[in-house]
């Protein structure tokens, strides 16, 4: 068989060359959902109920009945999900070719360790792309703060004090420049959601949601293990659910990984 590239990457694979990075945290009834104030409807967290496990109900299968809100666990949001975006793509239709591309990981993990509520700035991207290069179009922009180490503690992981939730996000001028001066397909990061978590008191409020998805740009959220990404080189593979309608889906989230 002639050699290509699906072959040479089948091989890559094969001999670990090319590793496989899960960038997904598991999904189950304690997985920290987003908490809104009183007055809007949140989401629920997942739940389940059993349909039959071996018994009368079905004796040679097991299966049940999920309940879980589109953006729960580490999730896709689409345009639509956001009002700036509400004439824009659901899940289903985002085209397949844009669920992959390269990871471009922008890690600001010491200064996160020492401001649980950093803002990434523009020159924190300029300063990436003065050491890294250029951003490719069609890459996937992916804020590292190690907030992925708190995802199995809902109060860590939220961190709500007494003005809001105080977690890490990107402020507007950043969140602008991917808009306008680059072409990426999305922008992930480790928290429960795309924005700081005081981000409502922006202008825009809540400007990754508001800008990005307005200009077509996904969102990823609630990412895992960006530690075992470098900087530059890793493909990002996301697969949502094709949900109709779908303003967001959890999503298993994959990096193909050169080995070291």
């Amino acid at each position: 068989m002639s050699e290509t590239p699906v072959t040479v990457l089948m091989d890559a694979l094969g001999d670990a060359s090319v590793q496989v990075v899960d960038l997904t945290q598991s999904l189950s009834e304690r997985t920290p959902v987003i908490q809104l104030p009183e007055q809007f409807a949140n989401t629920p967290r997942l739940s389940r109920r059993e349909l039959s496990r071996y018994d009368d109900r079905g004796p040679l299968w097991a299966w049940s009945v999920l309940e879980v809100g589109e953006h729960t666990g580490t999730h896709i949001d689409a345009p639509i999900h956001w009002i700036s975006g509400r004439d824009g793509e659901d899940v289903a239709s985002i085209p397949p070719r844009r669920l992959f591309g390269p990871a471009v990981v922008v890690d600001k993990t010491a200064e996160v360790e020492r401001d649980p509520g950093y803002l990434l700035t523009a020159e924190d991207l300029h300063a990436h792309e003065r050491e890294h290069g250029r951003i490719p179009d069609g890459a996937w922009l992916l804020f590292r703060s190690g907030w992925g180490a708190r995802a199995d503690d809902a109060e860590a992981f939220l961190n709500a004090g007494p003005d809001g939730p105080v977690t890490p996000g990107p402020d507007v001028a950043a969140v602008r420049w991917l808009a306008t001066e680059r072409a990426i397909a999305g922008f992930g990061v480790e928290t429960v959601g795309t924005d700081a978590g005081n981000g409502a008191t922006f202008d825009p409020p809540f400007p990754a949601h508001n800008i990005l998805l307005g200009a077509g740009v996904y969102g990823l959220a609630q990412l895992a293990n960006l530690s075992e990404l470098p900087a530059t080189g890793a493909l990002l593979i996301v697969a949502p659910l094709k949900l109709v309608g779908g303003t967001g889906s959890p999503a298993r989230v994959l990096a193909l990984v050169p080995a070291t």
